[in-house]
């Protein structure tokens, strides 16, 4: 069988799973499994697909049919255009994430000396590593209460570092911490952001199998209609914020009301939402 053979076999086999862009994660796994370019491709589309690749391929594809997610086949994910290691210990990093962190950024344009951020519920680190890749940010503190998540964060803080060090910062600038919410937190932070457990357990029920199955539900479900991190989080938050200090939460996008609700009663001000790309509710901020 050649190139294209083998590449229409995958696209049939993962839309038959119920893959919905089964043509694109068909790609992403042949690439990985015979190392060719999208470019390389088309200039041997028909000639034979190696006998070593496609063993590798046929493997890559059983795991994405049984909804494995594409990420987690691979290993890695983009995000803000730097690379993270995934596995099924931490969420994968989403694009609807890199909002928090853009914001996160911007908030720097008016400080004249470095921050100091805290990751609460850091999982995979890949907020923390960003904002201390991309912004001037001068120390960091990624906090998770679980250690298989904390482990990924560390590795991807080292398969990272060239990028963070790129900015000026050192081996000792990054804490991973694991700490149920500010319980081993000590100090004062410029800015919190966080992406808590947020969604109600009724609703992960109704997820795609990637999600329901495969993700940690330690990092999606929250209590409380979603809201219990939130609360835990913005009221314990006075204790740990510099005077002027912000606040960042990642919200689910119907959570907009009730979250800037939460960051009013526990004395936030100039309390702010944002929307993603598709047009949703995506981020809270406020100033304590």
């Amino acid at each position: 069988m050649t190139y294209r053979e083998w590449m229409t076999l995958g696209t049939e086999r993962l839309q038959a799973a119920g893959i919905e862009e089964a043509s694109l994660d068909a790609w992403y796994l042949l690439e990985r499994a015979s190392g060719i370019s999208r470019s390389r491709y088309y200039l041997v589309q028909k000639d034979p697909f190696p006998e070593e690749a496609a063993e590798k391929f046929q493997k890559l594809l059983a795991e994405r049919e049984r909804r494995v997610p594409l990420q987690q086949i691979l290993g890695d994910t983009e995000f803000m255009g730097l690379t993270f290691l995934v596995n099924e210990h931490v969420l994968t990093p989403r694009q609807d994430t890199e909002l928090l962190v853009e914001l996160a950024l911007k908030n720097l344009q008016c400080r004249t000396s470095p921050a100091r951020v805290l990751d609460m519920c850091t999982g995979s680190g890949c907020i923390l590593i960003s904002l201390m890749a991309l912004g001037s940010y001068g120390r960091g503190v990624g906090a998770d209460i679980s250690e298989d998540a904390l482990r990924v964060a560390r590795m991807n803080g080292i398969f990272n570092r060239e990028n963070w060090e790129k900015n000026g910062r050192g081996a000792n600038d990054i804490l991973w911490l694991q700490s149920n919410l500010f319980e081993k937190v000590s100090g004062r932070f410029d800015v919190i952001v966080s992406n808590p457990p947020y969604i109600p357990a009724a609703v992960i029920e109704t997820l795609m199998p990637e999600v329901r199955v495969y993700e940690p539900r330690l990092a999606l479900e929250g209590a409380d209609e979603g809201l219990e991190f939130y609360k835990k989080i913005a009221g314990a938050a006075e204790a740990y914020l510099k005077p002027e200090g912000w606040l960042f939460f990642e919200i689910g996008c119907e959570q907009a009301e009730a979250v800037s609700g939460i960051l009013m009663e526990n004395g936030f001000r100039d309390i702010h939402t944002v929307k993603d790309l598709a047009g949703l509710d995506r981020v809270v901020y406020g100033k304590r």
